[in-house]
């Protein structure tokens, strides 16, 4: 137990390296191989995430499940994954979040092949939510390294560049578990994706580094001379904060935190919604084939790509880094596209594929910047807790998108259903109004004076 613990301490700092050259070289080399490690392992993390929803179909013919009965399974998910992403992010501020990551995505693996191992609704739920507790390790992580190795005015690029792993990884996942789905059965759906969660972990610890202290480098703010707040002290060194500090101060006590929660948790119910739910809609209402219908869904990842890439592009370049313009914009452009998707005849199978896809491209813009803000608005050492916090909220909408949104839809038709997804798109944008305007560099919060 001892050998474990020591293995999750955050990696201890080394003498900084004075030659500047060396200190280029390794930067540049670093900060790209922990972006493509992030990128590939959060990627795989959404393998075990969605592997169950395009397994459903194959759960209602072989098991006879109802939608309210697959709804308590996202539910359990969504809340097991909300409460952990909260813990973990406690957790991983004070963590070594190369190990952090790994450890949780094999264990992410591990659950989906015991899911598919097993019949019972009760078991399902078991696993299904111990799966949703260990997805919990990868996001916070990922938080802790944007924050040490890209800075404040670029890193709404850097951000964006990682998010649209959840894009890559959503969208593969149909093709994946449908093909598995189509000719092997539902258990392989399953199966496979934890077999590739757990070989993936081996590769994070391979890849992955704690921070840039951690390997002789500067923090990243004195590399690129960017701005760091409160994050150091007069002399350069970086605060360390104990976790009363992390969670009380710079994130329970902050009242944009509070503000980023609330918005996330109806951004999420719609997100949640239409990942989890259109295929079905397409498959009952449309004619579409299991296949095409988790192909059309597929697309919600594509513009999710472009539009987590387009804001935070964005974000930097046309709004100084201030994140708050991108949420608004973006969560008001959601309303438009879903009211658009569903408002297709039916045989506009092309005009549905387009809709789809301008309704990821809009989601993924808060999906992302309201992470990033979080981050941002808080404290360098406080990111992975501040994002868990709200994300917390986020995947309490989440849950509320499974089993009170599949009643809905069992009770009120399809209709009810984006009724719903449109009224929490126009609370999410009433929500992140107020802070259009407040950045890193302009937030008045309580602060703690340091020795």
């Amino acid at each position: 137990m001892n050998a474990l613990l020591t293995l999750f301490k955050p990696a201890p700092y080394i003498e900084e390296i004075q030659d500047q050259n060396q200190v280029k070289t390794e930067y540049r080399y670093w900060r790209i191989r922990i972006l493509y490690s992030m990128f590939i392992g959060y990627a795989l993390y959404y393998f075990t995430r969605k592997s169950f929803t395009f397994a459903m179909p194959g759960l209602i013919q072989d098991l006879g499940f109802d939608k309210s009965q697959l709804g308590l399974l996202g539910s359990v998910l969504s809340i097991t994954y909300g409460i952990s992403k909260f813990a973990s992010g406690i957790l991983s501020d004070r963590s070594n979040p190369r190990y952090f990551m790994s450890i949780g995505l094999m264990l992410t693996g591990v659950f989906n092949i015991c899911f598919g191992m097993s019949s019972s609704i009760l078991m399902f739920a078991i696993f299904w939510g111990l799966n949703g507790w260990f997805q919990g390790c990868g996001w916070p992580p990922c938080a802790r390294f944007l924050t040490h190795w890209y800075s404040h005015s670029e890193r709404g690029s850097w951000w964006s560049t990682w998010n649209v792993s959840h894009n890559v990884g959503a969208f593969l996942i149909p093709w994946i578990a449908g093909a598995c789905l189509q000719y092997l059965g539902w258990r392989y759906a399953m199966y496979v994706p934890g077999v590739l969660c757990i070989f993936g972990g081996f590769f994070l610890i391979n890849r992955l580094r704690d921070t840039p202290q951690s390997l002789g480098l500067p923090t990243v703010e004195k590399f690129r001379n960017d701005y760091a707040g409160g994050a150091v002290n007069k002399d350069g060194r970086e605060v360390e904060l104990s976790t009363r500090e992390i969670l009380v101060e710079h994130v329970l006590k902050n009242k944009y935190i509070w503000m980023l929660a609330f918005a996330y948790f109806f951004v999420y119910f719609v997100r949640t919604g239409i990942n989890d739910w259109t295929a079905l809609f397409l498959l009952e209402t449309k004619g579409y084939s299991r296949l095409g219908a988790n192909g059309c869904v597929s697309l919600f990842e594509v513009g999710g790509f472009f539009g987590s890439l387009g804001a935070g592009w964005a974000s930097d370049r046309l709004f100084g880094a201030k994140r708050g313009p991108i949420n608004v914009i973006f969560a008001g452009g959601m309303f438009l596209a879903i009211v658009a998707f569903w408002l297709v005849p039916e045989g506009y199978t092309s005009l549905e594929s387009i809709a789809m896809f301008w309704v990821g491209f809009m989601i993924f813009g808060p999906q992302m910047m309201i992470g990033i803000a979080a981050a941002e608005l808080s404290h360098k050492k406080a990111a992975a807790t501040s994002t868990g916090f709200v994300g917390c909220f986020a995947y309490m909408g989440a849950a509320t998108a499974g089993y009170p949104l599949g009643k809905i839809t069992q009770d009120l038709g399809w209709e009810g259903f984006f009724w719903a997804m449109a009224i929490c798109c126009v609370i999410s944008v009433l929500l992140l109004l107020p802070l259009w305007s407040v950045t890193e560099s302009t937030k008045k919060v309580p602060t703690i004076k340091y020795a």
